[in-house]
């Protein structure tokens, strides 16, 4: 079985080498720009891993794993013009570097163009790895828009979160870990608990992503700290500090994410103090703790040998101790 570090340099060579029509410039251009950024690939490295769990041979996988990390990043293009990000890994989101229009176009082609790494699977294969694929592509779709949606609710309920967050993030995440074992031909078994260790995998990885965007370092994260605050965002943090808060926190709150007659690194400071009175670090590391043993519940239940499970766990306290 290849390490981690080998499966990384594979992924980034192979998208390194996928070829872009020269014209127009303004659409291509930008797809090798965010691709060239320092990802850290999860997704497609999640997939190179179950894979190999039941097939060393990654030819068959390659493909589809850079399908998936194509869509990934198609995702946080349109996800940055929403929320109007500057930053992504240390350098300028596309729509600042180029526009709007090129951003929402180049992230459509990107939409696209990760479908056509499907078309090379053996038939058996192909129906099954697209109707995943495609399933999933539209709940992210779905997730983003109850994403949207609820910035305008009043209130929004720990479930309806976690609901959303689920199709935001956790589906692809999911998606990831069976379509590796799908590809290889694990059984129906095997393949549907990669699916739910996955969902686990994606609710713990985004809860750390709302903890991160507050509680993280700019320069390690690269992209602005408190953004979620900045646009009023209802993230677990939040739910749960309303949740904890007496009278008078839950009026900070109300005031400070409504406040804008003040400089949003005010709003930041002011709403992170209520957060750190009222342990919010400590509870969500606490949940995040309870998905990701969820999640190494069900991958110890796979029929594999022990020490393959090894790299792939590894690889899972990597993502749960990253600081960005």
């Amino acid at each position: 079985m290849k390490p981690i570090e080998e499966l990384q340099k594979l992924v980034n060579t192979e998208l390194s080498k996928i070829s872009y029509p020269q014209h127009p410039k303004n659409l291509y251009m930008p797809i090798q720009y965010i691709l060239e950024g320092n990802g850290k690939r999860l997704r497609p490295l999640l997939l190179l891993l179950t894979h190999q769990l039941y097939n060393d041979n990654l030819l068959l996988a390659i493909e589809p794993a850079l399908g998936i990390e194509m869509f990934h990043n198609f995702t946080l293009v349109h996800d940055d013009i929403m929320d109007k990000s500057d930053m992504r890994r240390n350098k300028a989101t596309i729509h600042k570097k180029w526009n709007e229009n090129v951003a929402i176009l180049s992230g459509d082609a990107m939409m696209i163009l990760s479908i056509r790494f499907f078309l090379h699977l053996p038939a058996h294969i192909q129906s099954k790895a697209i109707d995943l694929f495609t399933k999933t592509a539209i709940e992210v779709c779905e997730g983003q828009q109850y994403d949207i949606d609820f910035e305008k609710h009043t209130t929004v309920s720990k479930t309806e979160y976690m609901t959303m967050i689920r199709l935001k993030t956790a589906v692809l995440i999911a998606c990831s870990l069976s379509m590796g074992a799908l590809i290889a031909q694990a059984h129906p078994y095997d393949i549907e608990l990669l699916y739910e260790a996955g969902i686990e995998l994606g609710l713990a990885f985004q809860l750390q992503d709302d903890l991160l965007d507050i509680f993280g370092q700019q320069e390690l994260l690269g992209k602005t700290i408190g953004n979620d605050i900045i646009n009023r965002k209802k993230t677990y943090l939040y739910i749960l500090a309303y949740e904890l808060a007496n009278a008078e926190q839950k009026k900070q709150l109300d005031y400070w994410f409504n406040q804008v007659n003040v400089s949003n690194n005010t709003r930041i400071q002011e709403v992170k103090k209520i957060y750190t009175q009222l342990n919010i670090e400590q509870h969500t590391n606490q949940q995040i703790q309870f998905y990701i043993h969820n999640c190494l519940n069900k991958i110890d239940s796979l029929n594999v040998p022990y020490n393959p499970k090894l790299i792939l766990k590894d690889f899972i306290f990597q993502l749960i101790a990253r600081k960005k």
